[in-house]
């Protein structure tokens, strides 16, 4: 189970790490829209409509990453006070109840949508340069699939939690700002006192 549970992990983070990339691309492109927009007063008519299949591409594709580092939001007022069995058992019972049920829907919903989008390349009806979004619809179906391979490693997390009573964390490989100042100022205080 721990070396799936590795693998849906690394499988989570190599896409969201490459798709966190459209970030620069959309910010470049922002820019470039700004310039010709104020500077040079010949605004782009696709720019807009680009950027908002950039930014969801960059969501969709971020889910399954976000989910192997516990990173979407829940409501743990009492979920933070059980043991972590108990928090399992909860876990297990909404992914078989919520999370599969919903996942699957996306799947094939997707597949459906974007099969029809690739049979006449469909493109935007709301961008006036006609921007193409088939391969758009596509995402749906790959991030879809990529949070029910994530999935699969969750449940095998709670299932190792309920036998164990502790948690298989994710590998950290982002760390907020303020916990590594932090970080460096506990390695400067240990350092001047022996």
């Amino acid at each position: 189970m721990i070396s799936y549970i590795r693998f849906a992990d690394n499988l989570s983070a190599w896409f969201g790490k490459a798709f966190a990339w459209l970030i620069v691309l959309m910010a470049v492109g922002t820019g470039y829209e700004v310039f010709v927009r104020y500077v040079l007063n010949s605004p782009t008519a696709w720019s807009l409509d680009v950027s908002f299949i950039m930014y969801g591409t960059l969501f969709m594709m971020g889910g399954a990453y976000t989910l192997s580092r516990g990173g979407h939001v829940r409501g743990d007022f009492l979920y933070r006070l059980w043991q972590p069995r108990t928090q399992a058992k909860v876990d297990l019972v909404l992914y078989i109840l919520f999370f599969f049920p919903g996942v699957l829907a996306l799947v094939l919903a997707g597949w459906k949508y974007a099969a029809r989008s690739w049979s006449y390349t469909e493109v935007s009806v709301n961008s006036p340069a006609g921007i193409p979004i088939y391969q758009f619809k596509t995402v749906i179906v790959a991030a879809g699939l990529l949070l029910l391979v994530q999935g699969v490693a969750q449940v095998m997390r709670c299932i190792l939690a309920i036998r164990t009573n502790e948690w298989l964390d994710a590998h950290e490989d982002v760390f907020e700002t303020e916990d590594l100042l932090m970080r460096e100022a506990n390695k400067a205080e240990k350092g001047h006192n022996p």
